[in-house]
Order: C-alpha cells, then structure tokens, then sequence
C-alpha cells in the first residue's frame, strides 16, 4: 500500500455504530469543499452518524464533499437560498456576505497557538461573532480547526524576497491579499478545487494551506517546495440556514446540536494529528522539499506583513480588533 493511500485509510478508520434502517423523516444536505480526509471531511462524517444514530435514522445527512454540488464562491448563496441545510466555510468567507469582523482570524502571526485560538472561539468573543450570523439569515452551530497555514511554491518561501512577484492562490479574503501584496506577491482568489490544476498549469505560482488541504489535495504532485511558516490560522464555522432551522422541532434540534458539538470537539482533537501525518506521509514521498524557518526569518516575515493590520481596521472594525487584542492579552476569550 503506498504511503498517501495508507494515511488515508488509517483517517478514515473511525466507525460508530451501525443503525437502524428506518426511513428518513428528515434530509440535511451538508456540503462542504475539501476531502473526506481532511479534518473538515472527517468531521462531517462523524456528525453524520451521531445523527442517524440516535435518531435511529429518522434524520439523514447527506454529506457532499469536494465541492461537489458548491464551490467556494457560491456555497455561501446557496445556504442562504435553501439549496442546502449546512456548510462549513472558512472563517474567510463571512467577509464577501457582510461580516468583516469574521477576517480577524486572517490577521498575519496573530496567534501563537491552537489553545489561544480556542480560548477565543469558544469564548464571548467568538459567540458574540457567532450572533451575528443571525442577521444574514444563518445560524452559527460552531468552530474548529484545521491548523495553521504553510506557504508553498517551487522555491523555498523562507524571507520576503523570496515573495517577490509570484502569483499566489489564495481564497477571497481582503485581509490575506493585503498580505500577499505586503510580501511583494500577487494574489489570485481561486476556488480552493481549482487551485491543483491552477499551479500544475502555472496559472499561479504558489498558495497557502494547512499540510493536511496540501496532502489530501496533491499538491505536492504540482510544488517543489513547502515552507513551515505558520503564518496564519485556517479555522471553519458550521453554519445552518436560520428557515430550516427553526422549521425544525426543538428535540430535534437539540439533538442535532448536540450531535455537531461533539463532531467539532473530535476534528478539534484530530486537527493537529492529521496535520503532522499529512507531514510525515510528504516527508517519506520525498517529492516535495520541505523547509523549516529561522527564528530571523519569522521575524523577518512577521515586520513585513504587521502593517496589514492597521490597513484592514477599519474595515474590520477597531472595536473587534481591540476586543481580539484584549482577549489575547488577558488568555480569555
């Protein structure tokens, strides 16, 4: 067995309990664009037979993965028009529907690890972000994780002339492309299923993901060079359409709840393992060149892209930026 289909067998050896076969009184359409291996991917699975379950199948999930029936640039509208019942989009994503406090998390070399991210997510901050969805029609179920991103190319990106004109993919964030332009590259928002066949063709020349989305999406098949940056944070929220929702019974909803808790706290728990399988599994392929950065080159890139911050206040809001701030400092959320 190789090594990609090995790792990929290993993450999704995670059965439940079978159920029963009665027939679904209830069908939610979960779409979501990445693999069936990936945190989010594994995620979905999980909630998928909680639900069946313990409702004895009488609620169904259907789970549509790799962008399957949506892509990035339409999952969004297709939530909020009733196409589907749930999705998972980057945090990203709230910007382009009128939340641009959710690009806080997009803020370069913001967070120094997964435990002051969480302290935030599933602190005031992070339910306030949440109650906001409400006034797009959404209703925010939670967050989780897929780590921090890595910058990749076919050279090493290790300090910010390294940067310098490379067209990078990124996905549709003003405060990423702020970034990329600080670095003195050329940002190309690309739906994340077209970025393998973009940097195979050379439409762009390098992107930023998590090793798990770089792995389980080939992309080291397309780039010579990996670069452990931890640049910035990748995290989701899982989000309902507020009609469908509330069409819902209350037992109902609290079982499928409950049910999405508990599938977030377990791609929480698997987030940072399949992250460093995804980089073992690249390291014994050997396709791909992989390059730790110097503490003077963090710094280097860090100096680089700290006016980002200030560029994005005010469309951001100072008061999310300074509560984002505060909360750090004190270690609550």
């Amino acid at each position: 067995m190789s090594t990609r289909r090995a790792w990929l067998a290993s993450a999704a050896a995670l059965p439940l309990a079978a159920v029963g076969q009665n027939k679904p009184a209830i069908t939610l359409r979960f779409s979501h664009v990445v693999a069936e291996e990936t945190p989010k991917g594994l995620a979905a699975k999980r909630f998928k037979e909680l639900v069946a379950q313990r409702s004895g199948g009488r609620i169904s999930v259907q789970v549509f993965p790799n962008a399957q029936l949506y892509g990035d640039h339409d999952e969004m509208q297709a939530l909020q028009l009733g196409a589907v019942d749930m999705v998972a989009p980057s945090l990203s994503k709230f910007g382009r529907i009128g939340l641009p406090e959710f690009e806080l998390f997009d803020l370069p070399f913001l967070f120094d690890d997964l435990a002051s991210v969480r302290r935030l997510t599933q602190g005031r901050l992070g339910q306030k972000l949440l109650q906001g969805l409400s006034h797009q029609g959404l209703v925010g179920l939670g967050y989780f994780d897929n780590g921090f991103k890595q910058m990749s190319a076919n050279r090493p990106l290790l300090e910010p002339k390294d940067f310098i004109g490379l067209r990078m993919r990124i996905q549709a964030s003003r405060v990423i492309a702020a970034q990329m332009r600080a670095l003195g590259a050329h940002p190309v928002t690309l739906a994340f299923s077209e970025t393998h066949r973009a940097l195979a063709s050379g439409v762009v020349d390098g992107t930023e993901n998590p090793v798990s989305n770089f792995w389980t999406q080939a992309m080291h098949e397309v780039q010579s060079d990996l670069s452990l940056t931890n640049h910035g944070y990748l995290g989701y929220a899982v989000v309902t359409n507020q009609r469908f929702w509330h069409s819902l019974r209350v037992a109902d909803r609290e079982l499928i709840n409950q049910a999405m808790q508990e599938a977030l706290a377990f791609a929480n728990q698997i987030a940072d393992a399949q992250n460093d399988n995804a980089l073992q599994a690249l390291r014994q392929t050997g396709s791909t060149r992989i390059h730790e950065l110097s503490a003077d080159q963090r710094v280097q890139l860090r100096r680089v892209v700290q006016p980002v911050q200030q560029q994005l206040a005010h469309r951001i809001g100072k008061a999310w930026i300074n509560a984002l701030q505060a909360a750090l400092l004190q270690g609550v959320g």
